[in-house]
Parts: structure tokens; C-alpha cells; sequence
């Protein structure tokens, strides 16, 4: 049984109060194009995400609005700015490092949110039945690629009824395995 395997870019998550500082008053995240996950969207805004010691410029941000602000890098990224951003599933931002977001109207510092997303599989609870694990069960995954085949551990699976069965890796575990458009994976082992 095999899923998808998608590249996942560095990208923000906003609170409607970020949202404000960055764009403006009453300003509302543009969808730009639906992404695989259900009501998850790219948008047209874009940021400046500032590290101590680089920026990376025009970040994508991914809608819809958030109850916390969360930056997603790549480890090379969070390195080319100067943070050593945590290994961590998404809203899992307790303690980890800040930075500062520059939009158009305005900037804002976060305090905490700035992680490397664990690798993960959305599944639906159909899914996982099918597959037979569990939410937050750590599996290993199979990506047979030309010439880099590679198989990752440390994968996290995340179970929701709001889900549709596809794996994130970042940008780095993407070009480690020269993973193409239309990747597929396959879980070999249930941790």
C-alpha cells in the first residue's frame, strides 16, 4: 500500500493579530492555491522571515489563519539565518526559538514558533484502520527513487478525520532523495 509523498517548503502560519500588524488592518489571507490537505490553502501574501544572522525573503504564507504564529524551515534554512530551530510536529512550538516577520505595513518579533517540521503522514482514520497503526505511531517509509533510494525513520503518523492520506518531508529529505512530483512511499516498519 503506497501514499504520496509531497515536498513541503518553508512556509508561516499567522494569527488574525499578526495577520493585522503585517498587512493591515482588516486584511484577509488571498488564496493563491488549495493544497492536498483540506482547507489548507497557499497565499498570495508573502513575508520576510529575519533571523540574527540572515533573512530569507518572500516566505509563502499558508492559510487559513492559525491560533499561533509557527515558522516551518527546512534545517539548512533555520542555519542560513542563524536559529537552531527544533526538530518538532506542527503546534508543537512550547520553547522553541523567535524571529521576526516583516510584511508591508508592519513587523512583527515571535517570542517562540520556529521549528523544522517532524516528517509525517496525514491519514484519515480509514487510513490508518487500513494500515493498521495508530495516531502519533512512528512508522519507517520506503521512497524508491532513480538512484536514491532511501529509507526514512523517525516518521510520525497523524490521524484526523479532516486529513487525506499524503507524507510531508521538507525541502532538505526532498532533495536528499531526489523526490519527483509523484513520489510514492511505503511504510515497511511499525515502530
Amino acid at each position: 500500500m503506497n501514499f504520496i509523498v509531497e515536498t513541503s517548503a518553508r512556509h508561516v502560519h499567522v494569527t488574525a493579530e499578526t495577520l493585522a500588524v503585517l498587512f493591515g488592518e482588516g486584511h484577509a489571507l488571498t488564496n493563491k492555491k488549495d493544497l492536498s490537505q483540506p482547507g489548507q490553502f497557499a497565499c498570495e501574501e508573502r513575508i520576510d522571515v529575519v533571523g540574527p544572522k540572515n533573512t530569507l525573503k518572500n516566505v509563502s504564507i499558508l492559510g487559513p489563519i492559525r491560533p499561533a504564529d509557527q515558522v516551518e524551515l527546512s534545517a539548512t534554512d533555520a542555519r542560513s539565518i542563524g536559529i537552531a530551530a527544533p526538530i518538532r510536529e506542527s503546534g508543537d512550538v512550547a520553547g522553541t526559538p523567535g524571529c521576526k516577520l516583516v510584511g508591508p505595513c508592519g513587523e512583527v518579533e515571535i517570542k517562540e514558533g520556529v521549528i523544522v517540521a517532524k516528517r509525517h503522514i496525514h491519514m484519515t482514520p480509514a487510513d490508518a484502520a487500513a494500515f493498521g497503526v495508530q495516531d502519533k505511531q512512528i512508522v519507517w517509509v520506503k521512497i524508491d527513487t532513480d538512484g536514491r533510494k532511501a529509507i526514512l525513520g523517525d516518521v510520525v503518523v497523524r490521524v484526523s478525520e479532516k486529513f487525506k492520506l499524503a507524507m510531508h518531508i521538507d525541502t532538505d529529505e526532498s532533495n536528499a532523495v531526489s523526490c519527483a512530483r509523484d513520489q510514492m512511499g511505503e511504510i515497511i516498519e511499525i515502530g
